[in-house]
């Protein structure tokens, strides 16, 4: 990555641009855009943890004008990885609570100790299966998450900062090549 700060969109660039700059800018941007609104799919819509985060989202990138339904599709699939994430996570918790179930009655002395320790492994393999699950889901939504920013952002550095220098006409060049000799 080349040094310096990243590109950002004109609507969060703070500081002096001339109207120029803000206009080849704005034009750029514009360009990257299909003017149809980010849409939620049915499966978002029908899962309450996903619909949420497709609401967040929205109203995120609303607020940067990237709310464009070019990108629906990946929007869509981060809120599902989100929800899907959350789901192994409360799985893990409700083990957790067999796990000190199991605790409490082999300490009452309801089960043997090869039963509990038999029971207590199975347990905790389901714990790490559920852990490997959740980064998994993890993995795919940072993924997601740097393609999605990776893609912005080039696409935005590629939009000029600056107006374009206007180019010296051939009889200046020629008299500024005379007077350097």
């Amino acid at each position: 990555m080349p040094g310096g700060r990243p590109t950002k969109p004109l609507s969060l660039v703070q500081g002096h641009r001339t109207k120029a700059e803000k206009e080849i800018r704005q034009e750029a941007e514009s360009a990257l855009l299909t003017g149809q609104r980010l849409k939620e799919s049915k499966e978002v819509k029908d899962n309450p943890i996903a619909h949420k985060e497709f609401q967040r989202l929205k109203k995120l990138l609303k607020a940067i004008d990237k709310d464009d339904d070019l990108s629906g599709n990946i929007i869509n699939t981060h809120c599902l990885l989100h929800a899907e994430c959350k789901e192994f996570e409360n799985m893990k918790e409700k083990i957790y609570g067999d796990l000190k179930e199991l605790e409490e009655a082999y300490k009452k002395g309801e089960i043997d100790f090869l039963d509990y320790i038999d029971n207590k492994n199975r347990l905790q393999d389901r714990i790490f299966s559920c852990d490997k699950k959740i980064m998994e889901k993890r993995k795919m939504i940072l993924d997601i998450s740097k393609e999605n920013i990776m893609t912005i952002q080039s696409a935005l550095r590629s939009i000029p900062k600056k107006p374009p220098k206007k180019e010296k006409s051939k009889m200046a060049a020629l008299l500024e090549k005379s007077q350097a000799k």
